[in-house]
């Protein structure tokens, strides 16, 4: 299933994973659109398998899996160039720190 998320993380220069119901998300996906950058929203509720793509997500963040909960949840799960940046917290770390505009300006989501 990771090689489904790696596929269609790499179909845009930023690509969200999310779920409807997730505030965090639709922080994120907020974001993304006041920074001018056309990102692929892929909500993971509306997807068959999206709860596979969930768990694959949860691995691939450093969670342990069902038996040990993950110290965050797997989404909003952020990729710029095909490259996993991580959650909410990493994604706006970057932000504040003047990091993401530069490497969504590399990845060729923003032109400003």
């Amino acid at each position: 299933m990771a090689d489904r998320v790696m596929k269609l993380a790499s179909e845009r220069a930023v690509v969200v994973f999310t779920l409807s119901s997730c505030c965090m998300c639709h922080t994120m996906t907020k974001l993304m659109q006041d920074l001018s950058v056309n990102a692929l929203v892929h909500e993971l509720d509306s997807d068959p398998r999206g709860k596979e793509m969930e768990r694959a997500l949860l691995k691939m963040l450093g969670g342990k899996g069902p038996a040990v909960p993950a110290v965050a949840p797997p989404v909003p799960a952020v990729f710029v160039g095909g490259n996993l940046i991580g959650s909410t917290d990493k994604v706006m770390s970057l932000h504040l720190a003047g990091k993401l505009v530069p490497m969504l300006k590399a990845a060729g989501a923003i032109w400003l």
